[in-house]
């Protein structure tokens, strides 16, 4: 990966369509997000989200969620890290494991890490139902944690279930972020990223983020035009260095969320922070 030919890294993208699979059709969850984020589904292969990425100049972190609650997987980790270590100049690829998984999800994580490659993993609490201070998930965290990985967790409302009765059984508290904490606590040495804006709880975010060294925040799954004043605040300043260019492609699309961020009053010397070099940094790209 050549970075000086890249003007940004989006750390957070999905892959949605096996590069495999006959049967492409979007699932009943992912018909409800394209209704919630009023967008015209594009559910690419890897090799296809590479190719669009390259046009953009951009590199992007990639995965899948493994979840039960409105998350029909149809591509699997392997795939996306095997894919994405064949696309390398632009393609990172993240591995996703619920905590519900018990031994069996450790011992999985364990095999991604060393045997795929993977360089970072992916939570969903909402989705996979748990709350991320449960010890329950600590046994995988300390598998992260020792490889010196960052997890990413959802954090914020979410668009999984999204006007479907009770909300596709989605627990919307689950997207707390002041519920990773205790994690952060526990896993200093953990890098966790914090995804999206963190509606309702934005401050809750930034204090945590602002609290804990090891703490970002990545700017996905939102316009930028709807960031609340606060959060453009601390990303000029105190948060200036942990603040990620993040898409949530496909259900928001880079070029839409560039250019919307250009109408922000970002810092001139605090842009290419936020849109290449924090996460080159974090991903020990540099």
């Amino acid at each position: 990966m050549n970075l000086d030919e890249l003007v940004a890294i989006d750390i957070h993208t999905h892959a949605w369509r096996s590069a495999l699979a006959v049967d492409d059709a979007p699932t009943e969850s992912q018909e409800a997000m394209g209704r919630y984020f009023r967008y015209a589904p594009q559910h690419q292969t890897v090799p296809e989200m590479a190719d669009y990425y390259r046009k953009l100049k951009m590199a992007f972190v990639v995965f899948t969620v493994d979840g039960e609650k409105g998350a029909s997987r149809k591509i699997t980790n392997e795939e996306i890290a095997e894919l994405a270590h064949k696309h390398s100049d632009v393609a990172i690829p993240f591995a996703s494991i619920n905590p519900h998984r018990g031994k069996e999800g450790v011992q999985a994580a364990r095999r991604l890490i060393s045997e795929y490659n993977v360089k970072g993993f992916k939570f969903h609490p909402q989705v996979q139902d748990f709350d991320p201070g449960d010890r329950m998930a600590y046994p995988l965290y300390e598998v992260i944690a020792e490889a010196k990985l960052p997890a990413l967790f959802h954090s914020g409302q979410t668009g999984v279930g999204a006007g479907t009765p009770g909300g596709g059984g989605i627990r919307l508290k689950y997207g707390n972020p002041m519920l990773i904490d205790d994690v952060a606590v526990d896993f200093p040495d953990m890098p966790i990223i914090l995804a999206h804006p963190s509606f309702p709880w934005q401050e809750e975010a930034l204090s945590i983020a602002t609290h804990k060294p090891q703490v970002y925040i990545d700017l996905s799954g939102w316009s930028p035009k709807y960031f609340p004043p606060i959060l453009v605040r601390y990303a000029n300043t105190l948060l200036k260095d942990k603040i990620l260019f993040g898409s949530d492609h496909p259900v928001f699309s880079p070029e839409r969320w560039v250019k919307e961020f250009e109408q922000l009053d970002i810092k001139p010397e605090v842009r290419p922070l936020i849109m290449k070099e924090n996460a080159a940094k974090l991903l020990g790209l540099k």
